[in-house]
């Protein structure tokens, strides 16, 4: 959990939902029988995080609210999984894989070089708001250590520094593009 987002100290106003975003949750929702809405809590958490770019308390409150479910409830699955972020991240966030599997085949040395060629260390976003470093639990690819994720979408396998450099550099490339 991040020590800048204390557990609430009182109660959490929910955000209000758009109506195009109740209309995704419902579609969601409907997916699964009545009786079980909460199953749909992550996909509700990852249409806020697609609106937002991350997931506020608030925004946990209002899924609760939603779902019909306790906030620390929502909040859990919030913490325990790297693909939500509880706040800003940069337009790359990059997940390494430090499981003991991946630290065995080079894990942290990937992790170390990343920190380096950003000019931040693990956890945090670049100066320039492009790249966000964290470390995360097993990505199933053990035997391709080691591996990273990019923007909880993009696996890259066997990442030797000059690999590592590459996609930095091609990272860095597309953001330029783009007006």
């Amino acid at each position: 959990m991040n020590a800048d987002r204390p557990l609430a100290s009182g109660p959490v106003s929910a955000m209000p939902l758009s109506d195009a975003t109740r209309q995704r949750f419902a579609r969601e929702v409907a997916k699964y029988p009545a009786e079980q809405a909460q199953s749909a809590v992550m996909a509700c958490l990852a249409i806020v995080q697609q609106e937002q770019g991350c997931v506020s308390r608030a925004a946990e409150q209002a899924i609760a609210d939603y779902l019909g479910m306790a906030a620390m409830a929502v909040h859990e699955v919030t913490t325990f999984y790297n693909m939500y972020n509880q706040q800003p991240v940069g337009a790359f966030k990059i997940n390494v894989c430090t499981n003991l599997p991946c630290q065995l085949r080079d894990g942290y040395r990937a992790l170390g070089h990343l920190e380096r060629q950003l000019g931040v260390e693990m956890g945090g976003t670049s100066a320039d708001g492009l790249f966000t470093l964290q470390q995360s639990e097993c990505l199933g690819a053990c035997a391709d250590a080691p591996v990273l994720l990019v923007n909880d979408r993009h696996m890259c396998s066997f990442m030797s520094n000059d690999k590592l450099d590459q996609l930095i550099d091609g990272l860095r490339a597309s953001a330029q593009a783009k007006p």
